[in-house]
Parts: structure tokens; C-alpha cells; sequence
């Protein structure tokens, strides 16, 4: 096995999910990510942890989808591994990453709907989600599997400690922030952050952080405050399709005209989940420069440095004063924008990055 498996799973298990004896842990494992479970698996025994697997299979789930009927009932059963689960850990690795595509967009909404209240079961753990390179997701990242790879580990075997501290700089900035104001070709967009809280998104659950990697800074917006339209350059793929070019609208907090030069009809399904969907749950700002290049896998995407993604649909409850909800969703997709050009971020009109150099940064 390569090494590098188990340092992954080492940070994983300590720096990410702070594992400890004793802890009841589901280890939820993708199709393609069987050598990383069993290093995890390992970790977690060495730390005297109890421990639950699950397969996370897209070709299980595309099948079960596509045969129900679509009269979803809650699977209390789920429900109860999670409410009585410390910590979830989510190891992607599909063999197909687009085994889901042709489930109906009908389905899989009233499915989002019917298991809300297991999401948020699973959210209200420790969970750390994470991805173990696999040839399916190298095919789509335009790489060979061994340059994939060496891609994926740079981006997670690193100094998070040193990138917490550096990130705190932005961090900072949107705690002490109002508004925060987008602008780029074909973005004009403001959004109220008033009385928000922003996370340093180190890639551990001790800073709020749910994935590995991380390496952002992120909000939630106010819903009803977000005005102005956004253009998301990066391509992604949603719901098993290939979406590109996404142009947004809003007006009063919530999206009332939107296009896509591709995937339209996946965007419309999840705008068209609830009435939370059509509004942000989330202001993302990438710091990750261990990752250099886009590979439409969302994960990598929005940690990107010179990025910044916004989420349609469930804020983080780590963002939310204490006995405020937030905006409520089944869904929670994110679009990436590039600002490594003719960009800037404002946050109460001071311009903080401008072209991706932030302004505690040499060259700003």
C-alpha cells in the first residue's frame, strides 16, 4: 500500500476528526476507496475506537432510486445510527462519476426532502469528509491516475496548523464585516453578513471544519440581503451532469432569473427543491494553494486559492448566532467563480483580495 495511504488516514483520524477511545464512529466507504478504509480502520482500532462501515456505493444508489416509486418515507433506522453516532467519516471514491445521472430530477428531490432529518443527524456529529484518488475521478480531472494522485495528497498532507493561521487573517476581516461585495465580469453581487460568524476552515472539526482537505474561509450570508447577479466560470458536474457557465440573479435574497450554457436542467432541479434553495446558504473564499489546477470534483474546487464559491440552499449552523436557523434547504450545491483576474472582493467597500493576492499578502 502507499504510504501516503496512511498518513491520509493519520490526519484523518487525528488532526481532522480528533478521534479518541471510546468514540463511536461510522465509517461511511465509497466504492473505490476500500485501501483507504482499511488504513482507516486501523487507525481507528489502534485508538480503541467503535467502530460501524457503511458502502457508499452511486451505483447502489441510482439503482434503489430509480425502482422506487418516489413516495420516500424517513429511514429511522439511519436516523438512529446517526443520532447515536460521536463521529461520521465520509470516504469518497466513485468508480463513476456519473453513475447518477439519469436518475429523475423528481426523485431525487422528494428523496432530499424525505431524508432531511437524517442530514442533519449526520451534521450534528463530528463528521470529516474526505476522497481517496481513484482512476474515475482522475479521468475527469483531464490526469493520469499517478499525477491525480500526487495532486490529491499535496493538497491534503500539509502544515494545516500553519494554513489555520494564515487563514485567521480572513477570518478577521468578515467577523468584523457587514457586507461583502463580488466584482468581476458579468458579477455585481452584495450580500449582508451582519451579526454572522465566518470559519477557519483548517480541515478539522476543532475549527468547525468538515473537510479534508479544506483550506477556506466561509460565511452565510444573510438570506434576504444578497442582491445583484454572480457568473460562475468553473465547470462542476451536478446531480451526474456537466454544468457550465452558470449565470445567478437575485433580488431580494432569492434567485429569480438564472442560465447555464450546459447542464440547465440539473440547475433547475436543485433550485427547484424548496423554497430555501432558490437563496445562499454560503460565501466561501479558497486559500488552498496546494491546489493548482480545477478537476470538477467540488471538494478540491472551492478550496482553490484566487476562488470563491457561493452555496445555494442549507447554511452552516457554525456560521449562525446561537438560536438562529438560518436558511434552510434539503440542498446545498456550490458554484465556483475565478478571481485570479480582473476581480475583487470588498468588505465594507475596503477592497481585502483584489486578482486573488489578498491584502496581507506581498504583490497586493
Amino acid at each position: 500500500m502507499d504510504e501516503r495511504i496512511h498518513e491520509h488516514a493519520a490526519v484523518l483520524v487525528d488532526w481532522s476528526a480528533r478521534i479518541e477511545a471510546g468514540d463511536d464512529v461510522v465509517v461511511s466507504v465509497g466504492e473505490g476507496a476500500h485501501d483507504l478504509a482499511v488504513a482507516v480502520a486501523d487507525a481507528l482500532g489502534e485508538r480503541g475506537a467503535n467502530v460501524v462501515t457503511t458502502y457508499a456505493s452511486e451505483e447502489v444508489q441510482r439503482a434503489y432510486l430509480r425502482a422506487h416509486d418516489g413516495d420516500f418515507d424517513l429511514p429511522e433506522h439511519e436516523l438512529a445510527l446517526y443520532e447515536a453516532a460521536d463521529s461520521v467519516l465520509f470516504l469518497g471514491g466513485t468508480r463513476n462519476t456519473a453513475a447518477t445521472a439519469d436518475v429523475p430530477t423528481e426523485t431525487r428531490q422528494a428523496y432530499g426532502r424525505a431524508t432531511s432529518e437524517v442530514k442533519e443527524a449526520r451534521m450534528d456529529t463530528d463528521w470529516v469528509s474526505t476522497v481517496h484518488p481513484t482512476r474515475a475521478a482522475a479521468q475527469q480531472a483531464g490526469m493520469s491516475f499517478e499525477a491525480y494522485a500526487d495532486f490529491v495528497y499535496d493538497a491534503i498532507l500539509r502544515d494545516w496548523a500553519a494554513l489555520a493561521d494564515e487563514m485567521a487573517n480572513m477570518k478577521d476581516v468578515l467577523d468584523a464585516g457587514s457586507e461583502v461585495r463580488i466584482v468581476k465580469a458579468d458579477t455585481d453581487l452584495t450580500m449582508s453578513i451582519e451579526g454572522r460568524t465566518a470559519v477557519n476552515s483548517a480541515a478539522s472539526v476543532a475549527y468547525d471544519s468538515h473537510n479534508l482537505p479544506s483550506g477556506e474561509v466561509f460565511t452565510a450570508p444573510l438570506e434576504d440581503a444578497v442582491e445583484g447577479e454572480v457568473f460562475f466560470d468553473v465547470p462542476m458536474t451536478l446531480e451526474g451532469q456537466r454544468v457550465e457557465n452558470v449565470h445567478l440573479t437575485f433580488e431580494g435574497g432569492e434567485v429569480v432569473d438564472f442560465s447555464a450554457d450546459a447542464g440547465e436542467d440539473a440547475l433547475a432541479g436543485i433550485l427547484d427543491t424548496d423554497e430555501g434553495a432558490r437563496r445562499l446558504g454560503e460565501l466561501g473564499i479558497g486559500m488552498n494553494r496546494g491546489i493548482d489546477r480545477f478537476t470538477d470534483s467540488i471538494l478540491f474546487d472551492e478550496k482553490m486559492g484566487d476562488t470563491v464559491h457561493l452555496a445555494v440552499g442549507r447554511a452552516y449552523g457554525a456560521c449562525l448566532p446561537e438560536g438562529e436557523d438560518g436558511n434552510q434547504s434539503a440542498v446545498h450545491t456550490d458554484m465556483i467563480t475565478d478571481m485570479s483576474e480582473d476581480s475583487r472582493i470588498e468588505v465594507d467597500g475596503e477592497v481585502v483580495q483584489r486578482n486573488g493576492t489578498f491584502r496581507w499578502e506581498d504583490g497586493f
